[in-house]
C-alpha cells in the first residue's frame, strides 16, 4: 500500500522533503499559497530526480503521486505524516497546527523549524503530543540529517514513529537528549556565522576568502569526521587528552568575538550582498544547486563505497530497500527482473558525450551482482570461499546514453544448472533498449580454482527463475556472434 505525506509549505525547504519523500515512493499532497509552488516545487524536483538516485546502489521505488491542493485539509487526507515548512513564526506555525489536527486528527506532525522548540509549537494544541521538530539540512533530498526534538509532551511512541519515518526516506534521525534553541547544527553554524561576519565588517577577509577556508580545509575533514573526531586524529598516537592538553589552554585566548554580534543594518547587509554577488553572481541558483549537487554525490558516494560517516547512512538504507525488493522477487512472475536502476553520471560519458563502453559493463556487473545477490551469492557467500565468474560476455550497443539519463537493466536466465547459469540482460532508457548483454557465469570453487555445483540454497533460488522465464520468448539477439548480419 502506498503510504501518503502531506507538505505544507512549498519553499526550498518544503520542496526538498517532497522531492524526498516523493522519490522513496510515497504520495505526497501539498499545501502552499504561493501561486508559484507548483512551479518552484517541480524545479526542486527535477534537480532532485538528477540527483538522488546516482546515491542508490538499489532499484528505486516507483516515485510517488504529486498533487497539489487548495486548501489545508484536501492535502492532508489521508496521510500518515506532515512535515510543516511554512516562514519562521509561531503563530503562523500554530495556525496551520490547528487545521491540520481539526482535518486529520491523530496525524503525526514534524516541523521543518530551524530554532523554535518543540514546547514552543505545542503550546496551545489539542493535542500536543503529536507535534514535533523534524528540522533537515539543505538539500533535503541528498543530506541525511534530520533532527529529531520533543517535549515532555512527546510519548516514546511518537518519538519512535518520527525515527522510522525518517530512516524510511533515507535520513539519519538525530534525537536530542534536551530541547534547545535551534538545536545542535544550528547553534553550530550561528556562532560560525557571526565569526565570519566579524570578518568582513573587520576587513580581516571577504566572502569569497572566507568559503575558501571552509571548503579547501577544515570543511573536507568535518564532512567526514566532524569536529571531536578531527581534533582526536590531531592529538596523533597521544590521542584526545594530548590535543585537549595541547590546545585547551588557547580557550582563554582572544580569538574569537562570540560573545559579541556585529550591528546588523543595511551597512553589513550591503557589504554582504555586493561581495556575495561578485563570488557568485555568474551561476543563476538552480545552476548552483546543480553544481552542489553533483559535488555532494561525488562526496557521498565516495563516503559510501568506505561505509565511513554519512555513507553508512545510504549502505543502510540501500540494504533495507534491497531486502523489500529481494523479499517481494522472492516468487518469480514469469517475467524478466528489475535489478538495478542508474544514472548517466559526469564520470561516465566519453569525449562524445555518450556513455562511455566500460560503463554498460558496469551496468552489465550491478545487475548480475543485484540479481547473485537475491539468489544468495553475494558477498557472504563469498566469503565463504564460492562465487559466480564470468567465463563469456557479448555486448550489444543499440542505442545512446546521455549524461542525466536514467537506465534500468533487467535479467532473464536463458539457461541454467548446478554449475553455471546463461543470463541476458537489457539496459533500458525508459522503454527504449540501448544495450544488451548476454553473460555465461560459472559456479566456482575458489580455493580450488575449479567448477563446482552451487549450494543448495542457491540453486534452488536460481533454478525456480529459470523455469519461471523458461516461457519467455527467446531475446532478440540471444545466441548472436560478433559481427552477424541482423
Amino acid at each position: 500500500m502506498t503510504r501518503k505525506a502531506a507538505i505544507i509549505g512549498g519553499g526550498v525547504i518544503g520542496g526538498g522533503w517532497a522531492a524526498r519523500f516523493l522519490l522513496n515512493g510515497w504520495d505526497v499532497g501539498v499545501f502552499d499559497p504561493d501561486p508559484e509552488a507548483e512551479r518552484k516545487i517541480n524545479a526542486v524536483l527535477s534537480n532532485a530526480r538528477l540527483a538522488l538516485p546516482a546515491l542508490s546502489d538499489v532499484p528505486m521505488p516507483p516515485e510517488g503521486k504529486l498533487t497539489f491542493h487548495g486548501t489545508i485539509g484536501e492535502a492532508v487526507e489521508g496521510a500518515e505524516y506532515v512535515q510543516e515548512s511554512v516562514s519562521e513564526r509561531i503563530d503562523l506555525k500554530k495556525k496551520v497546527y490547528a487545521q491540520l489536527q481539526q482535518a486529520n486528527p491523530g496525524v503525526l506532525i514534524g516541523s521543518s523549524t530551524s530554532g523554535f522548540k518543540a514546547s514552543d509549537l505545542q503550546d496551545g494544541s489539542p493535542a500536543p503530543h503529536n507535534i514535533i521538530v523534524a528540522h533537515p539540512f539543505n538539500p533535503v533530498y541528498l543530506l541525511p540529517l534530520s533532527e529529531v526534538s520533543g517535549s515532555p509532551k512527546n510519548p516514546p511512541e511518537v518519538v519512535a514513529k518520527t525515527v522510522q519515518i525518517m530512516k524510511d526516506i533515507g535520513m539519519f534521525p538525530l534525537v536530542l537528549k534536551k530541547e534547545i534553541d535551534a538545536f545542535i547544527g544550528n547553534r553550530f553554524l550561528e556562532a560560525v556565522w557571526r565569526e565570519a561576519l566579524w570578518m568582513l565588517v573587520d576587513g580581516v577577509a571577504t566572502t569569497s576568502e572566507i568559503d575558501d577556508a571552509i571548503r579547501m580545509g577544515f570543511g573536507l575533514r568535518w564532512g567526514q569526521m566532524g569536529l571531536f573526531e578531527t581534533y582526536r586524529v590531531a592529538g596523533g598516537e597521544a590521542g584526545m587528552r594530548h590535543f585537549m592538553a595541547q590546545f585547551g589552554p588557547a580557550l582563554k585566548w582572544p580569538w574569537t568575538k562570540l560573545m559579541d554580534v556585529p550591528e546588523f543594518n543595511d551597512a553589513l547587509v550591503d557589504l554582504v550582498a555586493t561581495q556575495s554577488d561578485a563570488q557568485s553572481g555568474a551561476y543563476g541558483i538552480r545552476e548552483l544547486e546543480r553544481i552542489r549537487d553533483q559535488n555532494l554525490i561525488g562526496f557521498l558516494r565516495a563516503l559510501k563505497e568506505r561505509n565511513w560517516g554519512a555513507g553508512k547512512v545510504l549502505l543502510a538504507h540501500d540494504a533495507a530497500r534491497a531486502a523489500a525488493f529481494h523479499a517481494s522477487a522472492d516468487a518469480p512472475n514469469g517475467a524478466p527482473l528489475i535489478m538495478a536502476q542508474m544514472q548517466v553520471l559526469p564520470g561516465w560519458i566519453d569525449y562524445n558525450g555518450h556513455m562511455t563502453e566500460s560503463r554498460y559493463y558496469f551496468a552489465n556487473s550491478e545487475t548480475v551482482d543485484a540479481f547473485l545477490r537475491l539468489i544468495g551469492a553475494g558477498m557472504d557467500y563469498v566469503a565463504g570461499g564460492h562465487s559466480y565468474y564470468s567465463a563469456e560476455t557479448h555486448i550489444r550497443h543499440l542505442g545512446e546514453a546521455k549524461l542525466g539519463d536514467r537506465l534500468t537493466g533487467t535479467l532473464q536466465i536463458l539457461s541454467a544448472d548446478e554449475k553455471r547459469f546463461r543470463s541476458f540482460v537489457r539496459i533500458l532508457k525508459g522503454d527504449e533498449v540501448v544495450a544488451t548483454v548476454e553473460q555465461l557465469c560459472l559456479h566456482v570453487d575458489m580455493t580450488a580454482g575449479k567448477t563446482v555445483p552451487a549450494s543448495a540454497e542457491v540453486w534452488a533460488k536460481l533454478s525456480a527463475i529459470a523455469k519461471a522465464h523458461a516461457g519467455l520468448p527467446q531475446p532478440d539477439g540471444a545466441g548472436r556472434a560478433v559481427g552477424q548480419q541482423r
